[in-house]
């Protein structure tokens, strides 16, 4: 419970320097920027897996699948990878609600951030109760398996999908008649009273709360993902932590570049495969730890070489085909 504690308390340490050191003054983050950021928050998460070996080393933390050290590390980089992947289409959705609601830049980190606080304790109810079914209910792992089947699936022959539009959405239809909307805005604001006097929500808020019912329905494709390589807590907390802590500077850092790895789908849906897969097989097919790390690192890279390559050549080819 101790390293439970520290850990959050070292999450609210990190946000708090963020908000009230670094970006104390809302500015618009350049490219360069956000590539530093999102270097420091690889490296980290990386590094973290060395202090997860110490961990179980030490028998500091409750280890309920009394896992070795060494695979205990692992499996936190691979749920770390897993998460990480699986935010690319977050971005995307991300980028598209920014646009909708026409958020200057320079206020977008502020969204994202509080976007984060609230990702934080919907992913950690999420791991919590998924957790609970699989340790209670051991059939529930075939449910999520084949769930992560059927979403690949999904994604491979669903074609070119409509895009989504923010303002058409249920949850800012709802939002609408709960509390009026406003397309002012008076700098990084949530509220504002209205010349009528009332209180109404600014743009900033409306696409704060689109962003979190989002992350949450991206949540039930990602959480069931990790479950299939660990279903220790912490592990899977931590990973998803790290996964969404360096979520935004990874937002800036390519959102200008999106259209680029158009081919990176392909890699989520190996992923997804894999995972669902191996939650399917898992009491007939026991795979080293090394090999699930090793094939989702390989199917993110062949993922990032193709789309680097081939992803221009796509670009003008969809524009030629409009």
């Amino acid at each position: 419970m101790i390293v439970w504690i520290l850990f959050l308390l070292a999450v609210v340490f990190i946000l708090a320097l963020d908000l009230g050191v670094f970006n104390k003054t809302p500015h618009i983050i350049s490219t360069k920027e956000a590539s530093k950021w999102t270097l420091i928050w690889v490296t980290l998460s990386f590094l973290f897996s060395g202090v997860i070996y110490w961990l179980y080393t030490t028998n500091y933390i409750e280890n309920p699948d009394n896992l070795k050290p060494s695979v205990a590390a692992m499996k936190f980089i691979t749920g770390y990878l897993i998460e990480l992947s699986l935010s690319v289409d977050n971005i995307f959705v991300i980028a598209i609600i920014f646009a909708s609601f026409k958020i200057p830049q320079k206020y977008q980190h502020r969204v994202l951030f509080w976007g984060i606080l609230g990702a934080i304790v919907f992913r950690g109810l999420m791991i919590f109760f998924g957790v609970m079914l699989i340790n209670k209910f051991t059939w529930t792992t075939y449910v999520f398996g084949a769930f992560l089947i059927f979403t690949a699936l999904k994604m491979l022959f669903s074609g070119e999908e409509e895009d989504f539009q923010p303002k058409d959405s249920f949850v800012y239809k709802t939002l609408g008649k709960i509390i009026p909307i406003t397309s002012h805005m008076d700098h990084e604001k949530f509220f504002i009273l209205t010349e009528k006097g009332k209180k109404a929500a600014t743009p900033l808020f409306v696409a704060l709360i689109v962003i979190e019912v989002m992350d949450v329905l991206f949540a039930v494709d990602s959480v069931p993902a990790i479950l299939a390589i660990t279903k220790d807590p912490f592990l899977v907390f931590s990973s998803n932590i790290f996964a969404i802590l360096g979520l935004r500077s990874m937002y800036f850092f390519l959102a200008n570049m999106l259209a680029k790895f158009s081919y990176l789908e392909y890699s989520l849906i190996a992923i997804l495969s894999f995972v669902g897969l191996k939650m399917l097989l898992h009491d007939v097919v026991h795979l080293p730890e090394w090999a699930s790390l090793g094939f989702i690192a390989l199917s993110l890279l062949i993922g990032i070489l193709v789309s680097l390559k081939y992803g221009e050549e796509k670009i003008l080819t969809d524009k030629d085909q409009e």
